[in-house]
């Protein structure tokens, strides 16, 4: 007689995603230092984002492996949901942070510096970012993880992103149009705040258990069916 599998242990892949999310912060944090680019300080804010969400990963993960109990007798698979909202509404605050600075430098326009070294930099921060998102997103689409799939796409917004910011701050050094770097900082700024809105959806759609569209409903044949993320 086979026995049922308990919940599998991927807290694993929070650690990984913690180590890019500090490996990238300091890369990131070392280009803006060099050049002085709001932009590419955009790009480093959001690593911060990355570990908060990954270090929430980690507890929800944590939590989702206790047992069923009285209070719970479903288990806790679902605080994977907080910890998608979670980090959905911590995109969203760095996206603030990110446009005030952008702002402010678009009143007070500075010249770049370095910027050949910042841009590799970056460069090797993207690449740590797009390995690690391939991989959660792998795992969280074989064990059907919210976390690891929210973690995995916001991983590849910011890879997304830091290729948006390394070709304009390139732009910026090769035209000398300093006001370009902040604009660029507010497409960022505007990007992460429409990831953030999609992950906060997702993770109210998932506990409040929204149920199918009708038509689905209807080829399937069931009275009642409701889902979670998918």
């Amino acid at each position: 007689m086979s026995q049922s599998k308990g919940p599998v242990d991927l807290r694993r892949y929070a650690l990984i995603s913690i180590a890019a999310a500090i490996t990238t912060i300091l890369l990131k944090g070392a280009a803006w230092w060099l050049t002085g680019s709001v932009g590419l300080l955009s790009d480093a804010i959001e690593s911060f984002v990355n570990l908060a969400g990954a270090l929430m990963a980690l507890w929800m993960l944590s939590i989702a492996l206790l047992p069923a109990d009285a209070e719970h007798p479903h288990g806790h698979d679902k605080a994977e949901y907080f910890s998608s909202a979670f980090e959905g509404f911590l995109i969203v605050v760095a996206a603030v942070s990110i446009g005030y600075t952008a702002i402010d430098r678009l009143m007070h326009p500075l010249p770049l510096e370095a910027v050949g070294v910042g841009l590799l930099v970056s460069v090797l921060a993207s690449v740590v970012n797009f390995v690690v998102a391939r991989v959660l997103l792998r795992a969280g689409t074989e064990h059907k993880s919210i976390t690891l799939e929210a973690d995995a796409h916001h991983l590849m917004t910011d890879v997304w992103t830091s290729i948006g910011v390394i070709a304009g701050v390139s732009l910026v050094w090769l035209t000398g149009l300093n006001w370009l770097d902040p604009v660029i900082a507010l497409v960022v700024a505007a990007n992460i705040v429409w990831t953030g809105w999609q992950l906060m959806r997702r993770s109210a759609s998932g506990l409040m258990d929204v149920a199918l569209p009708r038509s689905e409903i209807t080829q399937i044949g069931a009275p009642r069916i409701t889902r979670g993320f998918q």
